[in-house]
């Protein structure tokens, strides 16, 4: 089994946490269930450590393609989609959701560790077979200044899928969420 690398730190960062993201400030327990997406029928509450925590700052449903250098990404890869910054992260979303996110409001929710095991597959990802009951609730919008005061690049583009399939085919480390909700790939030959 193949552990993917961690994302780089961000600016800001703070200490080691686990947080369950919402657009829903009044939840007051997680309880297991199936989530749709799941690879597993097991029913689990989920949670994103703080070094993830980026990945979530955006509505819900908003498609997006992220990435960043590992250790195994090549010279070449560096310089094509990152700059040559091996410390930079990228998270790129379509343009027809950039006004959802700039008016964007989410709440995270800190969530106690005990119960929580790390997902083997994914670093980042933490699962509880148990409830949950957060530990604390914060709420935060002006998602695109925290990606600027964090130092993570966020861009636009008009499709998700040149770049999702370049990304993937290249030796970067990566998270693609909500994909299902893109704009849909462009058919060769068909306008």
């Amino acid at each position: 089994m193949v552990m993917r690398a961690s994302a780089p730190s961000y600016l800001g960062e703070g200490p080691h946490a686990l947080w369950h993201v919402s657009e829903d400030p009044t939840i007051t327990r997680f309880a297991p269930h199936r989530a749709r997406t799941a690879l597993t029928d097991e029913p689990l509450v989920w949670a994103v450590d703080t070094r993830h925590l980026p990945l979530y700052w955006f509505p819900r449903d908003c498609p997006r393609c992220t990435f960043w250098a590992g250790p195994r990404t090549t010279d070449a890869d560096l310089a094509r989609f990152l700059d040559g910054r091996r410390e930079r992260r990228v998270h790129v979303i379509e343009e027809g959701w950039l006004e959802r996110v700039r008016n964007a409001r989410l709440y995270l929710y800190r969530l106690p560790a005990e119960p929580f095991l790390q997902d083997r597959e994914t670093l980042g990802y933490w699962m509880s077979r148990a409830a949950v009951d957060p530990l604390e609730l914060v709420g935060i919008d002006d998602l695109i200044g925290r990606h600027a005061k964090a130092g993570i690049l966020l861009r636009a583009v008009t499709n998700l899928w040149p770049l999702w399939d370049a990304v993937i085919e290249s030796t970067l480390e990566f998270s693609g969420i909500r994909l299902r909700n893109a704009v849909p790939r462009r058919v060769p030959g068909v306008s």
